[in-house]
């Protein structure tokens, strides 16, 4: 009985003594199922019913995202006052509010993405293919354009004298403070749509099925409080796009880019940071 006891102890102190390099998959029996990697490109989705069905809800999704929450702001800045209206407190939880419902809806249809930042960050880290990355983003620019053109058809003359939600770098911002406020909100974003839906952390909280929409609602929520006051927060191409084109003024125009170059920059970072560092589990060397 010594002895075995012995052998246990020693075992247990080489096991505990190997060195892990940092930055390496994990390894070892696991109780959950890890995803394999998407491939780049997959002809056969085009063929499946199922492809543009999701397609399809990205579709549906990013249209009731932009009409409601473009709804909201047209009524913000047609009250007289900020205290007469939801306020940007209220803008901020249409967003945050949309986003957890269409999450919650299509998250298995297509993912649950309305947004191309989000699509490109998964594209990077090899949770979908190229091909349906790229349906995906056609599908919520469409959309986004098709709910901002609703919004203007209820109140054509207001929507055109308010500004129509579209996203412009305010007064007294530069245009570096403007793309800095869209790579760190969207880094934010992207960063919570990676861990709500880690494999592992899916199969630890399997009994709280409404989980992941929740965080990342509230993730958009948190980064309008933050940065509607810069650039009336982007981190979504496709809002920032539908709104553009409908409203098609100037300044919409002029800082498009910042809603395209920052949202998809602060995405890329998220996608490293977790792949990396959050989601690289060092496996046992052998001793």
């Amino acid at each position: 009985m010594s002895e075995f006891r012995e052998e246990d102890v020693r075992l247990g102190a080489n096991k505990f003594s190997e060195r892990q390099p940092i930055g390496t998959a994990a390894q070892g029996d696991k109780d959950y199922i890890e995803p394999p990697p998407a491939p780049l490109i997959e002809a056969g989705e085009l063929k499946s019913w199922s492809f543009y069905r999701a397609g399809i809800a990205e579709f549906v999704a990013t249209f009731l995202f932009l009409y409601v929450t473009l709804q909201t702001v047209m009524g913000v800045k047609r009250s007289p006052s900020m205290c007469s209206s939801v306020g940007i407190q209220g803008i901020a939880w249409a967003f945050g509010g949309m986003i957890f419902a269409l999450v919650y809806c299509t998250a298995g249809i297509s993912g649950g993405h309305i947004n191309p930042a989000v699509t490109f960050g998964l594209l990077l880290a090899r949770k979908l293919s190229l091909t349906r990355a790229v349906f995906y983003m056609t599908m919520q620019c469409l959309g986004a354009i098709c709910g901002a053109g609703v919004v203007k058809g209820f109140q054509e003359s207001p929507y055109e004298r308010l500004g129509g939600g579209a996203n412009a770098v305010a007064h007294g911002y530069s245009k570096g403070a403007g793309l800095g406020a869209e790579i760190v909100g969207t880094f934010v974003l992207v960063y919570t749509v990676f861990s709500a839906t880690d494999a592992k952390r899916s199969a630890r909280d399997s009994h709280v099925p409404v989980l992941a929409p929740l965080p990342i609602g509230f993730a958009v929520f948190l980064v309008h409080l933050a940065t509607i006051p810069i650039t009336g927060t982007g981190i979504n191409p496709a809002r920032s796009l539908g709104a553009a084109i409908v409203y098609n003024g100037k300044a919409a125009w002029d800082d498009q880019w910042i809603f395209w170059v920052g949202p998809f920059f602060g995405a890329a970072i998220a996608a490293v940071y977790h792949q990396v560092v959050i989601r690289a589990i060092p496996f046992r060397s052998s001793p």
